[in-house]
């Protein structure tokens, strides 16, 4: 069974156009967890122009599925936070400062001396970590190397194929992912999937553990409504 974990971000960006407490961040993300949700994911950045490094320490004290933070570890204020609030687990993104939204994944060969040395600080706290990735087996060969115990395929050349061409747009994750399983990581995935393109990808790639979802199931919500949503995706990843 491939979990859902749901990311609020959207939900703190709408909260905090207007200030105040609405809609109610913590909720929502209670709300999620009873409609189904999986997991909640969050992915704090130094601006908190959605969710505020307060949520996070919030989130934690009443969270009941696992919870998930993703962000750029070469801010020392992320890693003091996670090792603050000891999440089920840490994604590590390569993001860039003031960047819009995460574009690419780890460089894991270049960047390898440094990746083993911050993962060994999260797992020495327990915490499980996961590596953002291209769907590219020499940066996944590389990622088996850092010592991490998952990594997230990132999904948006994915979804940006699948309307022209499904079976080329998963070719390079299927890859991926059987040479990650070979090398003993655990599979995530995340970025633009939707319930256009979930259910296939989900389907040939066998191996996923998670997926997190926040921009297109949050849009979807808007017509669905919220509960029902999440029982859509739910539906696309066990089929």
């Amino acid at each position: 069974m491939t979990h859902l974990s749901v990311n609020i971000n959207k939900i703190a960006t709408l909260r905090n156009s207007r200030g105040g407490n609405n809609p109610d961040l913590i909720k929502v993300a209670l709300d999620c967890e009873q409609f189904g949700a999986q997991g909640i994911t969050v992915h704090p950045r130094p601006d908190e122009r959605h969710i505020r490094y307060a949520d996070v320490r919030e989130l934690k004290k009443v969270l009941k599925t696992e919870f998930n933070i993703e962000g750029n570890c070469r801010e020392q204020k992320f890693v003091d936070l996670v090792l603050e609030v000891k999440p089920h687990q840490v994604t590590l993104v390569p993001d860039a400062e003031g960047q819009l939204t995460s574009d690419h994944g780890w460089d894991t060969i270049r960047n390898k001396e440094y990746l083993i040395d911050i993962i060994r600080v999260f797992k020495k706290a327990g915490i499980r970590t996961s590596i953002f990735v291209d769907p590219d087996t020499a940066m996944v060969q590389g990622a088996a190397l850092t010592g991490t115990d998952r990594i997230e395929l990132y999904t948006e050349g994915y979804a940006r194929h699948f309307p022209q061409d499904k079976e080329a747009a998963i070719a390079p994750y299927v890859s991926a992912a059987k040479v990650a399983v070979e090398l003993g990581l655990g599979l995530n995935a995340g970025h633009d999937l939707d319930l256009h393109n979930l259910k296939y990808f989900a389907e040939h790639i066998p191996q996923l553990t998670e997926v997190s979802i926040g921009h297109a199931l949050i849009s979807d919500a808007l017509y669905y409504g919220l509960e029902n949503t999440i029982q859509l995706y739910r539906r696309q990843l066990n089929f």
